[in-house]
């Protein structure tokens, strides 16, 4: 999808496209090669408080639609995302770097998040309560917080935007979403979608701006009663001080080390390519990404030979070529943190099994043995194509070797002994587990989060109830 690189796209507020209050604008740039994508302006907290009392002023008549608005409103909604997908897809392309199979993955997974939340707005339900007391009705129902602050990160945005505002609008909540700076054309065009499917003005505000400059603005307005962020752990920790300052309901979802287990009776036909999946799949941006791989020793020059085989196989052509795996990392910023994990491990003795160069924005795949602790990949987040491999001879050893991290997003075993996989589901400090599958899962109603340095609470359609609403107790005395 073409933008027009001459005109500089405003805030989306009140149901239309607003100037800004200032002149700043972001650069939205094409990680193909730092081209010029599209200019947006630059949000200030001017414009964080004009886009906050818009969602506030449709709270008091959105809340009180019908259950039957609603639903329309989210299967139009999801019925123009079908029918604009290539147009989303271009952008993922073109703003984010996502090959031609994340982009229709990420595009069909938002149509089904939003169709999910279809099934919310008949899920705002009570019940009676028994009582101590002769006469008394006892019962409690569901009221929509009010307005909403969501928080989506650059490498899945409209996964983010879709499954969070979709949530929050099926709530009755409305919403004010702050994109990343570096993917804020797609989640404008998101908005522009779902005011043509017939939502109110002011249900859904998008102010695109850098975080740095006007998150606390939105998260800390008092007109604000949920946060929902993702992204790092460093910013997640900082607005979760900033709500319990103010009492604020939080979501955070962050980041992950998450580890994949294959034990020696694993299915390498199937263990190989869920490895693979897990830690490349848009170029390793991704929060649920297998980043450390364990593989009993029984089988480890069997595994690394066929995953080294493959890693160094995958296509890095034309983003719209569906044979086309790895793309660019999507800034700068992001490719030094790749290129000083990968070098800190060479310069420390690690082996460069496969991949370590860089084919301009893009870094080939890479595979390191031989990782030891005092490498900064061994436990820092690098959110790259970038995976460590490590022999082990014991389940109780790789047990707690996968549990020596401060994060716990995902996980994964492949195993065909179920007692020991359900053992490693139990004791495992994650989030999320999956059996013979790969870290790299997600569904719209499950409860999708972490623990530790990977988040707090959960996301999906059960937990979004709780994140967006208020549960009122009301007793009547007959």
């Amino acid at each position: 999808m073409a933008v027009n690189t001459s005109k500089t796209m405003g805030h989306w507020i009140d149901g239309q496209e607003l100037s800004p209050s200032g002149s700043d604008v972001l650069e939205s740039l094409n990680p193909i090669d730092d081209s010029l994508y599209g200019i947006v302006a630059r949000g200030t907290v001017e414009d964080i408080n004009t886009a906050v009392n818009s969602a506030y002023a449709a709270f008091a008549s959105y809340s009180q639609s019908t259950t039957n608005d609603r639903e329309a409103w989210l299967c139009k909604a999801a019925e123009l995302l079908e029918k604009r997908k290539e147009d989303f897809i271009d952008i993922l392309h073109d703003e984010g770097g996502s090959t031609r199979k994340k982009a229709e993955f990420e595009t069909n997974k938002a149509i089904s998040f939003i169709r999910a939340a279809v099934g919310m707005v008949r899920n705002l339900t009570g019940k009676t309560l028994p009582s101590d007391y002769p006469g008394r009705i006892s019962m409690t129902w569901r009221e929509a917080r009010g307005v909403v602050a969501v928080i989506t990160p650059f490498n899945v945005p409209l996964i983010k935007a879709s499954r969070l505002c979709a949530n929050a609008l099926a709530t009755g909540s409305t919403v004010v979403m702050l994109p990343s700076e570096e993917h804020p054309v797609l989640s404008l065009k998101f908005a522009e979608l779902i005011s043509d499917a017939g939502f109110p003005a002011g249900a859904l505000n998008v102010v695109a701006g850098n975080g740095y400059d006007i998150g606390d603005a939105l998260t800390g307005h008092p007109l604000v009663k949920s946060v929902t962020f993702t992204g790092s752990t460093v910013v997640g920790k900082h607005i979760q001080k900033l709500c319990a300052q103010h009492n604020k309901h939080v979501t955070l979802e962050l980041g992950g080390k998450n580890p994949l287990v294959i034990m020696d009776d694993a299915d390498l036909k199937e263990a190989v390519p869920g490895a693979v999946r897990g830690i490349f799949t848009h170029q390793g941006q991704a929060c649920i990404g297998s980043s450390r791989v364990y593989v009993h020793e029984a089988i480890y020059e069997q595994f690394t030979k066929m995953y080294v085989a493959i890693a160094g196989n995958l296509g890095m052509g034309d983003l719209r070529d569906p044979d086309t795996i790895i793309g660019p990392l999507i800034s700068e910023r992001q490719r030094e943190r790749v290129r000083r994990h990968i070098e800190d491990a060479r310069i420390k003795g690690a082996t460069v099994a496969a991949g370590g160069t860089w084919d301009g924005n893009r870094c080939a795949p890479t595979v390191l043995l031989d990782v030891t602790p005092d490498m900064d990949v061994f436990k820092e987040e690098t959110f790259g194509p970038v995976v460590c491999v490590y022999r082990f001879s014991d389940f109780e050893e790789v047990v707690a070797e996968a549990n020596n991290t401060n994060y716990g997003l995902s996980s994964a075993i492949y195993t065909a002994n179920i007692h020991r996989a359900m053992s490693f589901a139990k004791r495992i400090e994650a989030g999320m587990v999956h059996i013979n599958g790969p870290s790299l899962t997600d569904e719209a109603h499950v409860p999708f989060g972490g623990v530790g340095d990977s988040g707090f609470g959960r996301e999906g359609t059960e937990a979004d109830l709780d994140a967006f609403t208020d549960l009122k107790w009301v007793t009547i005395q007959t």
